[in-house]
């Protein structure tokens, strides 16, 4: 590469800092709070409602669209999202291709991948991914779990490190969750599957049959001791 070529990438970089930067200034100039502006970085469109706030090192990519009081935590990436008024992005997360509603939070470290859409009052927790799913309204998804092709109606809990088996080797299933459902920490949700409302899966269970309405669903090994067991050691 020769000094010409050098030159010209300088050049070209330095119009796209000071284009970024312009865009920047612009969504200042309406009442965003950016945490320091050279660590924004916009590589698309975003419009913002009032007192939006972005933290350090955003990506925002594609169409963003911000309501009003919306925050953004330090190093998550936005790209061709919606997310409502009064929700809160902590640290770490990326939401891309979907839409969130009012007065949410995700994260921190959590992922919305494409095809989302989350209601209004949602709680999703650090460590959560969430694909291809409809959450409705109030429904909160705790940390370390796995949401995807699935259809929560309001008002669902989903307790830490839950996962639906969306994928049997051949093709994607749905799993259907209704309205009020506990789904206990660590259960394995094997799709196709549906969950009436109000029922209860215990924790630790691995679910693959449908579960009646107000009923409480246990699959799980009963535990056993044997007493007096002496562990193999090992060798050296």
């Amino acid at each position: 590469m020769n000094s010409k070529t050098i030159n010209e990438i300088r050049k070209k970089t330095q119009l796209d800092k000071e284009s970024a930067l312009q865009k920047v200034f612009e969504l200042m100039l309406i009442g965003v709070k950016v945490k320091n502006p050279e660590l924004l970085h916009i590589r698309g469109m975003v419009s913002c409602g009032k007192n939006v706030k972005i933290d350090l090192n955003v990506i925002i990519e594609g169409d963003v669209r911000l309501g009003d009081n919306v925050s953004i935590g330090a190093n998550s990436i936005l790209r061709d999202c919606t997310i409502g008024k009064g929700t809160m992005i902590n640290p770490y997360s990326l939401v891309e291709g979907s839409v969130i509603g009012e007065n949410c939070f995700v994260g921190p470290y959590g992922r919305i991948r494409p095809d989302v859409s989350v209601g209004d009052h949602v709680s999703i927790g650090n460590f959560v991914e969430i694909k291809n799913s409809n959450i409705a309204s109030k429904c909160r998804i705790n940390h370390l779990s796995f949401i995807g092709d699935s259809d929560l109606a309001e008002q669902v809990t989903i307790g830490a490190g839950v996962i639906t088996c969306n994928h049997d080797g051949a093709g994607i299933n749905r799993t259907i969750i209704e309205q009020e459902a506990y789904v206990g920490s660590g259960c394995n949700l094997v799709a196709p599957l549906k969950i009436n409302a109000n029922a209860t899966i215990a924790s630790g269970s691995t679910i693959t049959e449908e579960v009646a309405a107000d009923t409480l669903a246990i699959a799980r090994s009963r535990q056993v001791e044997i007493k007096n067991w002496k562990r193999q050691k090992l060798r050296r």
